[in-house]
């Protein structure tokens, strides 16, 4: 029998929220009356994670289990989940359910209207703090006007995608994935439902703000390369000032009795000068670190050991 809806959810040390997340998205998918299976990507999880989804496995054959050699991320686990999944439908919720797995129902509403991906966009984010809401509604915005791939604002990767939008996601071979990005990009139908997102149910956020920084660069130089342009534009606003300075001081030697002592205005001149070299080369070496990586050629992640799929299903 050909499974409908495959839903996947990376966890990584979420054995205090993931007996209800079990039972919410159970209750959701149950009541579809339609197969599906529910598709648990354990990202090397230091705790009894692993062996709870096991046991799941054992009690309930839609339950199946991925589990890592060690941590290779989030994104890389969505992936791997893409790629074990049958369903007609897949559908990305995170297990903290901060994304309340109820709205699965709108976006399969959405689905059968003819949509290939139906995307969650937050109309609120409860239980966050102000510094993580503005910063996060300023990079979603940041991103979007970088990159001429229109990636939706205020979106995570809480969404469905149909089987050949699946199917087109696993042949993308990139190191660096950011799904959200990527979904975009592929294109076909896209549609939005939106919710309320709700405070961690329990746990400890597994984004911490130096993830989030590492997560912010990995989707602006996947998809734009703005930034390099913008090394052009201030070297030649700098060079532009620079001979507009030499000018000046060569004035003043020439025309004028005043002394050109300035070592302070000299030394701040070339502390700026020498700052932003630094930074263009950060950011050129953001991008070279990301070719680095293409070339290695390495498997995106390593497979521990598997549960719940059997042959045929392989």
């Amino acid at each position: 029998m050909s499974v409908r809806f495959s839903v996947i959810v990376p966890v990584y040390n979420e054995e205090a929220v993931l007996e209800v997340c079990y039972a919410r998205l159970t209750e959701v998918m149950a009541n579809m009356n339609e197969d599906y299976e529910l598709i648990f990507v354990d990202d090397g999880s230091r705790d009894q994670t692993p062996v709870m989804v096991s046991r799941l496995c054992d009690n309930d054959s839609h339950v199946k289990l991925i589990s890592f050699s060690r941590n290779f991320g989030h994104q890389t686990a969505i992936t791997a989940g893409m790629e074990a999944s049958r369903g007609q439908a897949v559908i990305v919720i995170d297990a903290d359910l901060q994304d309340p797995p109820e709205v699965i129902i709108s976006m399969i509403e959405k689905w059968r209207e003819g949509y290939d991906v139906v995307y969650g966009r937050r109309v609120s984010r409860r239980g966050e703090t102000l510094f993580k809401k503005a910063t996060a509604k300023l990079y979603y915005r940041l991103l979007k006007s970088l990159t001429n791939v229109d990636i939706p604002v205020d979106t995570g990767d809480f969404r469905l995608i149909d089987r050949r939008v699946c199917d087109v996601m696993n042949s993308l071979t990139e190191q660096n994935r950011y799904v959200r990005g990527l979904v975009s990009w592929v294109g076909f139908r896209q549609t939005e439902v939106t919710y309320h997102r709700e405070e961690r149910f329990a746990g400890e956020t597994k984004y911490p703000l130096k993830k989030m920084i590492r997560f912010a660069m990995d989707g602006i130089t996947t998809f734009s390369y703005k930034p390099l342009k913008l090394a052009t534009y201030v070297g030649s606003f700098v060079s532009f000032g620079s001979f507009i300075y030499l000018l000046v001081v060569l004035y003043l030697k020439l025309f004028t009795d005043k002394t050109v002592s300035g070592w302070a205005s000299t030394l701040s001149v070339s502390l700026i000068f020498n700052g932003l070299v630094l930074l263009m080369l950060g950011i050129i070496g953001e991008y070279i670190g990301r070719i680095y990586d293409e070339t290695k050629k390495r498997p995106l992640y390593i497979i521990r050991e598997t549960k719940g799929f059997n042959h045929e299903e392989k």
